[in-house]
C-alpha cells in the first residue's frame, strides 16, 4: 500500500504538536516499510491520510474522492482545545467546531490520539469509525546523553545544586501558562523554564503581560529545539504540565521518554493511560502543584521515572506504525 500524508501550511505548524505528529507519522510508516508520499501532486497512492482542515485540505480530499481513493482524517484538534488560545478563540470556537466536523466527516474513518478525544468527537455526533492511536514517540531520541545535558546547562547557566522545573507549550492560557507563573512565584528558590513561543500579537493581553513582566526565577527562552531542550528534559527536576485541555500532549510523552518526574493537571485526556502516583503525579490546583513540586524536588515522594518511561516505551514509533498499518488495512478492505 502507499499512503499520501498531507499537512497543510507546514511552515506554520512545524513548532506545534501537529508539526511533531507529521514527523512521527513519517517515521512510523517507515518503521513498517509502508511507502508514503507528501507530494500534493501525487495521484499514485491508495489512502489519503489528511491531518489538517484548511481550505486546501478540503480540496485535497475532494480530489482524492474524484480519483476513487480512500480517505482517513486525523483529528488532532477539537473545539475544547481551540478555546482559551488565541485572541477571540472562545468566540470563534463554535464556528471552528463546525469546520473541523465538516472536514473530518469527509473521510471513510478517523484517527485521533486518545480515547478521550474519541469521546469528544462522538459527542459531536460523528458516526464514522474512530480509532484512538497515540501520536507516538521516538524512544531512542530521548535516551540519556551527557553532551545534551551539558549543552542545556551551559545555555541557561545552571549551577550545581540548582533546581529546575520545565514546561513546554505555546503561550496559551489553556496550556496553563498563568498557573505556571503563579506556582513559580510561590517557589522563588527554583528556576522555572517555559519552552515554546507564540507571536504576542495573537494572544490575549493577560498572557502577554505575564510574558513581558514575570518573576526573576521564570524564563521564557522561546522556541528551542535539539540538544538544549532534550537536555532540559533529561536533567530537569520536574516536568510540570498545567494544561487544562489536550488531545494527547506529545510533550508529556517526550518528558516520560526522558525519564523525567512528571506532574500534570488531572484532566480527562490522561485517563486511563497515565496512572496517578505510579506513572506521574496529578493535581488540580496551584496549591497542590506547589506541594507536589516541592516534594518531588526534595525526593520526599517516590520517583515515577521508570514507570513513566515504560508508558512512553509502549507508544514507541514502531508500535504506532503497527497500529496505523492495521487501520489502513481495514479502510482499504472497506
Amino acid at each position: 500500500m502507499k499512503i499520501f500524508l498531507y499537512f497543510e501550511s507546514e511552515e506554520l505548524i512545524k513548532t506545534s504538536g501537529i508539526g511533531r505528529a507529521m514527523k512521527h507519522q513519517q517515521a512510523a510508516l517507515a518503521s513498517q516499510g509502508i511507502e508514503y508520499t507528501c507530494d500534493p501532486y501525487c495521484e499514485d497512492y491508495d489512502i489519503l491520510h489528511i491531518n489538517t482542515y484548511g481550505l486546501t485540505s478540503e480540496s485535497i480530499i475532494k480530489h482524492a474522492r474524484k480519483l476513487g481513493k480512500k480517505v482517513i482524517s486525523h483529528a488532532h484538534s477539537t473545539e475544547e482545545d481551540f478555546k482559551n488560545s488565541f485572541v477571540l478563540s472562545n468566540q470563534i470556537a463554535p464556528i471552528f467546531k463546525k469546520r473541523i466536523v465538516s472536514v473530518y466527516t469527509m473521510a471513510d474513518a478517523i484517527i485521533t490520539p486518545t480515547p478521550y478525544s474519541k469521546k469528544l468527537l462522538e459527542s459531536y455526533g460523528i458516526e464514522l469509525p474512530i480509532y484512538p492511536i497515540s501520536n507516538g514517540i521516538d524512544i531512542n531520541r530521548y535516551a540519556y546523553d551527557e553532551e545534551k545535558v551539558k549543552a542545556y546547562r551551559r545555555y541557561f547557566g545552571i549551577q550545581e545544586g540548582e533546581k529546575v522545573i520545565i514546561s513546554v507549550g505555546l503561550y496559551f492560557e489553556r496550556k496553563g501558562i498563568l498557573d505556571f507563573v503563579e506556582v513559580a512565584k510561590a517557589l522563588p528558590d527554583y528556576k522555572f523554564i517555559w519552552f515554546g513561543y507564540t507571536p504576542l500579537v495573537s494572544i490575549p493581553k493577560e498572557v502577554r503581560d505575564v510574558i513581558n513582566d514575570h518573576p526573576n526565577n521564570v524564563y521564557f527562552p522561546g522556541y528551542v529545539k535539539g540538544p538544549i531542550i532534550e537536555g532540559a528534559y533529561l536533567d530537569c527536576d520536574c516536568f510540570f504540565f498545567a494544561s487544562y485541555e489536550e488531545t494527547e500532549g506529545i510533550v508529556v510523552l517526550e518528558a516520560l521518554a526522558s525519564k523525567a518526574n512528571v506532574l500534570v493537571r488531572d484532566i480527562g485526556v490522561f485517563d486511563p493511560w497515565l496512572i496517578d502516583k505510579q506513572d506521574c503525579y496529578k493535581a488540580n490546583s496551584n496549591e497542590e502543584f506547589i506541594r507536589y513540586i516541592d516534594d518531588i524536588v526534595n525526593k520526599r515522594i517516590a520517583s515515577t521515572k521508570e514507570n513513566g518511561y515504560n508508558v512512553a516505551k509502549s507508544r514507541d514509533i514502531s508500535k504506532i506504525g503497527e497500529q496505523l498499518k492495521e487501520v489502513y488495512t481495514k479502510v482499504l478492505e472497506g
